[in-house]
């Protein structure tokens, strides 16, 4: 281990089998973790290209079980989004896809810092089980043509320990890394084609559009490599997604969505994915095709209930879903007043994500307690008047010791000015094997 990091150290290409090697050893225990600190530090600083990237993804995909969906009739799809505020797509998207005849195998992460997590959110929903075993998976997804669930201990478990040491030793932001971590686990999945929401922007992952470019290609690269067709949208992180941000609070948008009243910039997103994922499916000849039923299956109400059957399979409580105005709410109130006339011209994401984090609906340590009643509401958006005193965005949280610097935080995060502005593009580019395409 010590000639491969020197070998990295010093800007040489590592061969498959070295590569191979690592991921076996470390997974085994024979590598400990301060080498592959080393390793990890030594590939970020240095880079990885195309073919190490491709070794490395396939090296974790293989260091678990790959899922073999062949006994589910038609084909898999699923979709990946790379964290924002307020991006609860996943929870509207399932459902769409299911109900239009496409299996979704849909394995989700949590939040960690100030992006939201899917499996936090399903986990708001009083008993809804994400952590099933693989026969429980299959069953689901037989059953409902859909499922989302939890990584287990069997899929890419050299992704699950590497990332986490990855978090703690400041080698996150590394496109190869972040491409094999997603693509390994993707992979294993047993899905056919994938669907990805590459977000740039203040809430985003990747700040610019430029490096949001890159690690949409890097990904569509290995996914084409690993022969599923894979097509990625590049998103605006810039505000929050919707109104809504916070656990319940996102499942509670969702449900509105689902029933037909959802946000244009939130419904813009979801549809274009969820055409996307249809076409991928083989049930629509285009993807505008695919996001005419993606949108019926709304106005018709088959989604909305496909949710409700699955909410009811993994053992959620059926009635808040159906009622959720008797969801148990949070003890305080914030409310962030207007200060001056005009109009808003800014609503930075990330700092509405540190914000919902302070009021206790995120986690800054993987061991973090979730408060699922706790989160933002935006009364206004980007591009909206507002008179001064009005409310623009209210808060809720069961403690009120940081207050004072949540309110410091949101009147940072929010600027008026006099004159409207335009709005930005909701998705900028489609990158698929053919190319980048500007939408």
């Amino acid at each position: 281990m010590v000639s491969l990091i020197r070998k990295k150290r010093d800007r040489e290409k590592l061969t498959k089998e070295e590569i191979e090697f690592i991921i076996k050893a470390y997974t085994e225990d024979r590598i400990p973790d301060y080498q592959m600190s080393a390793f990890l530090m030594a590939s970020f600083l240095n880079g990885i290209n195309d073919e190490e990237s491709a070794a490395l993804t396939s090296s974790m995909l293989h260091s678990g079980k790959v899922l073999d969906l062949s006994d589910i009739p038609g084909v898999k799809v699923d979709k990946h989004s790379t964290g924002g505020v307020g991006d609860k797509v996943s929870l509207i998207l399932a459902p769409v896809v299911a109900s239009c005849g496409v299996p979704v195998p849909m394995i989700s992460g949590r939040g960690l810092g100030h992006t939201g997590g899917t499996l936090d959110k399903l986990e708001s929903i009083t008993g809804f089980n994400v952590n099933i075993d693989l026969a429980r998976y299959f069953e689901i997804l037989k059953k409902h043509n859909m499922v989302m669930a939890g990584q287990t201990e069997e899929i890419a478990p050299a992704d699950k320990r590497i990332y986490a040491l990855r978090d703690v030793t400041a080698t996150v932001e590394c496109i190869p890394l972040i491409a094999s971590s997603i693509m390994s686990k993707k992979l294993a999945e047993g899905i056919n084609a994938l669907v990805l929401d590459v977000k740039y922007g203040s809430g985003a992952f990747m700040k610019t559009k430029e490096d949001a470019i890159e690690l949409a290609k890097t990904l569509v690269g290995i996914g084409t490599d690993f022969g599923k067709e894979t097509i990625a949208y590049l998103t605006n992180m810039n505000e929050p997604l919707g109104y809504k941000i916070g656990n319940w609070l996102e499942v509670e948008e969702s449900i509105d969505c689902l029933k037909g009243d959802g946000p244009d910039d939130l419904m813009t997103v979801t549809h274009q994915l969820a055409g996307t994922m249809i076409y991928l499916g083989g049930k629509a000849k285009t993807i505008e095709d695919g996001i005419i039923q993606s949108k019926d299956s709304i106005t018709s109400g088959r989604a909305y209930q496909k949710f409700v059957d699955d909410v009811k399979e993994q053992g959620g409580k059926v009635s808040y879903v159906q009622n959720p105005e008797t969801y148990p709410k949070a003890k305080y109130k914030i409310e962030i007043e207007a200060e001056s006339n005009g109009y808003i011209s800014e609503m930075k994401a990330y700092d509405f994500g540190l914000a919902s984090l302070e009021l206790g609906a995120g986690r800054r340590s993987k061991e973090d307690d979730i408060d699922p009643t706790a989160g933002i509401v935006l009364h206004k958006k980007v591009g909206d008047n507002v008179n001064k005193s009005e409310t623009i965005v209210t808060c809720y949280t069961n403690n009120r010791e940081d207050e004072v610097n949540v309110r410091e935080i949101l009147s940072k995060a929010i600027n008026i000015t006099d004159k409207k502005i335009v709005l930005p593009t909701m998705i900028s580019h489609r990158i698929d094997k053919d190319g980048i395409l500007q939408l």
